[in-house]
């Protein structure tokens, strides 16, 4: 696993065996995430999500503590998935990471506790698997507009981004500081020195 340029967020791109009857490949390994995240991922829940072409998901993140990190695999078609820290006093707060998750390359994302999660459907069909630290509980649950221009994320081109109602209706980054909402990046930075202890 490799750490992208927001801390708490990291890369497993894993080799592929093809052959004639298909491919394989390892999606994750318990003992390489430990040493990457100094911790070993709680699995609480696991997701999957079948998307059209254009759909947008997120931005999505949860109170901390315990919040909700996510391990992102695309297992069938292709999206964009987008990583924003959206940890007031970071000192990336406010940037965003795009890394394309699709079933050639088989890449997969880890983004741990505080921070914010949403990716695009390049696909129709595009099947997204999701292993979760957390169980969903809707009163920690909060969300994010992913076309706040002040956060600028690059969403492909040529696509028209289908968002449901919940996220249509998501404050803006700055409306959701105002009102409380986000995570401090020392909380976050606390509660992962729990999970290393």
């Amino acid at each position: 696993m490799r750490e992208l340029g927001i801390a708490g967020a990291w890369i497993h791109e894993p080799k592929v065996f093809p052959d004639a009857r298909g491919s394989f490949h390892e999606w994750f390994k318990g003992p390489d995430f430990t040493e990457a995240t100094g911790h070993r991922l709680n699995l609480a829940q696991a997701n999957c999500s079948v998307s059209s072409r254009g759909t947008l998901r997120g931005i999505h993140f949860a109170d901390v503590p315990p919040s909700q990190a996510k391990y992102v695999k695309c297992v069938r078609g292709a999206v964009l998935d987008v990583i924003v820290d959206i940890r007031t006093g970071s000192p990336t707060y406010k940037q965003w990471e795009a890394v394309r998750l699709d079933d050639v390359d088989h890449h997969s994302v880890y983004l741990s506790e505080g921070l914010g999660h949403a990716f695009m459907a390049l696909t129709d069909d595009a099947t997204v698997v999701y292993l979760c630290s957390e169980g969903y509980a809707p009163q920690r649950e909060h969300g994010i507009h992913p076309l706040d221009p002040e956060l600028g994320i690059e969403w492909p081109s040529g696509l028209t981004p289908v968002l449901s109602e919940k996220d249509s209706a998501a404050p803006t980054l700055a409306e959701a500081e105002a009102a409380g909402l986000l995570p401090s990046y020392d909380a976050c930075q606390a509660y992962l020195a729990q999970l290393r202890a």
